[in-house]
C-alpha cells in the first residue's frame, strides 16, 4: 500500500481526510495513533511533528500534515483538478 494515513479516533479532521480518500477511491492503510501527543513518536518520525492527520504517499514521495494541504494534494494527485488553485476545501 503506498498511502498511509495517521489518524486519531474521534478526530474530525482525520475523518474529513478519510471521506476524501474514499470519495476519490484511493486505497490506504490507517495507523491509529495515541491520544497523547507525547506518545506519537511514529507520527513525529514520518512528519517531523506530532499532530494528525498525516498522510504518507510512498509512490509520490509525500509526507504531510494539515487536512487542507492533504485535500489539495489528494485532489491534484488523484482527483480531476489540474492544479491546487482549482481545489476548494470547506470545513
Amino acid at each position: 500500500m503506498s498511502v498511509t494515513l495517521y489518524r486519531l479516533e474521534g478526530c474530525p479532521y482525520c475523518e474529513f481526510v478519510v471521506d476524501e480518500l474514499d470519495e476519490l477511491d484511493v486505497e490506504f492503510d490507517s495507523v491509529w495513533v495515541e491520544g497523547l501527543h507525547s506518545k506519537r513518536n511514529e507520527v513525529k518520525r514520518v512528519s517531523g511533528q506530532r499532530q494528525v492527520p498525516v498522510i504518507v504517499d510512498d509512490e509520490y514521495g509525500v509526507s504531510m500534515s494539515q487536512s487542507a494541504r492533504i485535500f489539495e494534494f489528494l485532489e491534484t494527485t488523484y482527483g480531476d483538478a489540474d492544479s491546487p488553485e482549482e481545489v476548494e476545501v470547506e470545513f
